[in-house]
């Protein structure tokens, strides 16, 4: 497995609450910075999905 840095938000500030990302060969990883044990990998074209979805609204009934 990759050793590339985790990065987050610039938004997140000092927090130890958000979402951390990096990309590792093909894939994206995604981790919560108080729990870095759990990650979640997908695909580049499968993040690029999910991000339009989100923001045309396709996801929105789902709340």
């Amino acid at each position: 497995m990759s050793e590339q840095a985790w990065q987050k938000s610039s938004y997140s500030g000092a927090h130890d609450e958000c979402i951390e990302v990096r990309a590792v060969a093909e894939e994206v990883e995604f981790r919560e910075s108080d729990v870095p044990g759990v990650i979640v990998r997908a695909t580049r074209a499968t993040l690029m999905d999910l991000l339009d979805a989100i923001k045309t609204g396709d996801l929105d009934h789902n709340v």
